[in-house]
């Protein structure tokens, strides 16, 4: 398929482009690895025993890998993606780019991990399975560009050892990297609205986030936030149950109501509340330096779900937990699974592919593509041989 041959060649030209080190084998290996799970093989050990050879040889290919190759790598390719995406249309009108919805989020996701010998775990009770469990807690930054989820940087975040994890100050240290990347593409990446969910919410967040020089963040609140509205004081969980929403106000599809309040934690902050279900209300804070309207919070916050979408695909549809090297092999893991969620992303953009979702991506490769006829035309892996 003409299409799959032209996607594979642009991580090889990315790769031979921004990295000097003399590991193509390595890199095809991961390639490799990263192809096979449109066939169904979400891991090495499955691979090998298709291909009926060594799996030794692939797990020795990817532990030559440095964790700051591995990272590197992650974020080029992510980056690129998104910058190739992002050129022409910024170069189109504002109304264009509006009904783009580019907007960055920010979110982190666990991942049930069983094995003992693995890196950045943690522990703690899972009502699913009534026992204390591992697990990964793996952090992420999203662009959305037309409903898509572009992935932009991913950090595994380790909640035990000698020192607290600040999740925050990881965040403000991700940002300010992508700021970085896409300045070299000539994009200002802090044009687009950021969001997040209360977890992470902070009034020294807030600053470090304006001194970045991000103008429209827009974070979901607590219940257990206290505002005062006009002369009266409560916590946000009651004020959703008293206040009096308005249907059909202009650029907002379902019930809402944006008002001023004050806060002990955040000082003056603008609240967005809005009702999804006829009984479940929620609402936003909205930290921008110059505070937003209504319909502009809300056309924002729509994206924020497509995070959610990702780490979906990540789990169920590309087997992230089938995946267990151990050490490095975490991120080298995150790596394979990621340039197969871009390889179909890059797919999906093509016209045999438009409107596909990933499985359907996958379903359709795996009928009309030969796994091992991709592996002798694109490859050149020593371990195919023996």
């Amino acid at each position: 398929m003409s299409d799959l041959n032209k996607e594979l060649k642009w991580f090889f030209v990315i790769f031979s482009r921004e990295f000097r080190q003399d590991k193509r084998i390595a890199f095809e290996t991961l390639m490799f690895l990263a192809t096979a799970h449109f066939f169904g093989f979400y891991n090495p050990k499955q691979l090998a025993d298709f291909l009926d050879i060594p799996h030794q040889g692939l797990y020795r290919a990817i532990e030559g890998w440095s964790i700051y190759y591995l990272r590197e790598m992650l974020v080029r390719f992510m980056v690129r993606q998104a910058a190739e995406e992002l050129g022409p249309l910024l170069e189109k009108s504002d109304a264009t780019i509006s009904r783009a919805g580019i907007t960055l989020t920010f979110d982190n996701s666990v991942i049930e991990r069983l094995g003992k010998l693995l890196r950045c775990t943690w522990s703690w009770y899972s009502g699913r399975c009534k026992k204390v469990v591992s697990g990964n807690d793996l952090m992420g930054i999203v662009m959305t560009i037309g409903g898509i989820a572009f992935p932009l940087h991913l950090l595994f975040c380790s909640k035990q050892g000698r020192a607290n994890t600040d999740k925050p100050a990881l965040l403000i240290s991700m940002l300010t990297r992508l700021k970085e990347e896409f300045s070299r593409e000539g994009i200002d990446l802090t044009a687009f609205p950021l969001t997040f969910d209360s977890w992470f919410a902070s009034d020294d967040l807030k600053k470090r986030l304006r001194a970045l020089g991000f103008e429209k963040i827009i974070i979901a609140g607590k219940g257990n936030y206290t505002f005062t509205i006009g002369k009266a004081k409560q916590k946000a969980s009651s004020w959703k149950k008293t206040l009096g929403l308005i249907r059909d106000q202009w650029g907002i599809d379902v019930p809402s109501l944006r008002t001023a309040a004050f806060s002990p934690t955040f000082g003056c902050v603008i609240l967005f509340f809005f009702r999804k279900s006829s009984t479940r209300t929620y609402y936003l804070m909205d930290f921008s330096p110059v505070p937003l309207r209504g319909a502009e919070i809300w056309h924002i916050w729509k994206q924020h779900h497509i995070i959610e979408c990702f780490w979906k695909i990540l789990k169920s549809v590309l087997g992230i937990k089938a995946m267990r090297l151990q050490g490095d092999g975490l991120h080298a893991a995150l790596l394979i699974k990621v340039i197969a969620y871009i390889l179909a992303t890059r797919l999906s953009m093509r016209k045999p592919f438009l409107k596909m979702s990933v499985t359907e991506i996958m379903r359709k490769i795996r009928r009309e593509c030969d796994l091992e006829a991709i592996l002798r035309n694109h490859f050149c892996l020593p371990i195919l041989n023996t």
